[in-house]
């Protein structure tokens, strides 16, 4: 049973090791958070010194790598061997990836190997020796996260490290950064070293240290549209229009296509109880009512009519079939239709 990211953590705090570490996904996140830490504390400081070796698949060939795994640790009970970057490494040829293969399936006792495979899985011959070696192989695979799941993976994040933060400071982190988990860490961390733990990250705090907007953000021109509020919606939509830089229509249009995409599933729904639209729509139950008042607004017909519209904004916002009409306008055009 391949291991969660905590419960992989506590075995090496605990200094239970094996001998391979196969670590992949298409969130890079937790492949470099896990190697990280491994480089950091599975060997005390004199033991690095001659017992732990950082490679890089652009640079290391399948035998290189299989000829420093066999050998022997000096002065210490284990090297450490990490290859980073392993989706680099040429393993085009099976004769290659045989090299790897016979290591997986005899592995060195006194060899702890990480492999770090981002944005992809390793090939599939090598994963399926990999499989057959559970033994011997801890594999951990990093899946990327939905949207609709970061708010709650920030609220965890952020009590971990002993503070606690609002709904609406989580959703503009996901709005400004993205399902980006290596920048969304790094925004917190600046938190942290400037906020007291006793006083809740709130949506000032994070309009003050990092710079999002409280007010002017797509979640806000969200709401407002949800809402039919035509005067707010408007102000956001005029404030996006005279900040480009910050507000481009490319990170808009697919959070305002999310909403009215879920928004048209809600119409289809048979029960309409909050959990049941909470499970089928993979929203907050907080989130729940914005989309019950939305449907009020919007019906089947004007929903599949918007999808239409945003689908046309996009296209003309890569220059098909617009020559003159910058994103602000088309922005403005967009609101209006949705609105009126």
């Amino acid at each position: 049973m391949m291991p969660t990211f905590n419960n992989l953590i506590k075995d090496l705090q605990k200094k239970v090791f094996q001998p391979v570490y196969l670590l992949y996904g298409e969130e890079p996140y937790y492949v470099d958070l896990i190697s990280d830490y491994m480089v950091e504390n599975v060997l005390d400081e004199t033991e690095k010194t001659f017992n732990q070796v950082v490679l890089y698949g652009r640079d290391t060939s399948a035998p290189v790598l299989a000829d420093q795994c066999r050998r022997f640790p000096m002065m210490g009970n284990f090297q450490l061997v990490v290859l980073r970057e392993a989706q680099d490494m040429d393993l085009k040829k099976d004769e290659n990836q045989q090299y790897i293969i016979s290591y997986l399936k005899n592995p060195a006792p006194t060899t702890i190997l990480v492999m770090g495979y981002k944005y992809k899985s390793p090939p599939v011959k090598v994963l399926n020796a990999a499989k057959k070696e559970e033994k011997n192989i801890v594999l951990f695979e990093s899946k990327k996260r939905s949207e609709s799941d970061l708010p709650i993976w920030i609220s965890e994040q952020v009590n971990e490290n002993g503070y606690t933060i609002n709904n609406k400071a989580c959703n503009m982190l996901v709005e400004f950064l993205g399902n980006n988990l290596e920048k969304i860490s790094n925004e917190l961390g600046k938190l942290y070293i400037n906020h007291p733990k006793e006083k809740q990250i709130t949506e000032d705090v994070i309009e003050n240290y990092i710079g999002i907007s409280k007010d002017y953000n797509v979640f806000e021109l969200q709401k407002a549209l949800a809402n039919h509020d035509v005067i707010k919606a408007n102000k956001i939509i005029n404030y996006f229009a005279a900040n480009p830089k910050d507000n481009s229509i490319f990170k808009i249009i697919p959070i305002l296509f999310s909403f009215f995409s879920k928004l048209m599933n809600f119409h289809c729904l048979d029960k309409k109880s909050p959990a049941d639209i909470s499970g089928k729509l993979k929203i907050s139950y907080y989130a729940v009512d914005e989309y019950a008042k939305a449907a009020r607004f919007y019906p089947l017909p004007k929903t599949q009519d918007i999808i239409t519209w945003l689908r046309e904004a996009n296209v003309r916002a890569l220059g098909i079939d617009n020559y003159s009409v910058g994103e602000g306008e088309l922005l403005k055009e967009l609101i209006f239709k949705i609105l009126h």
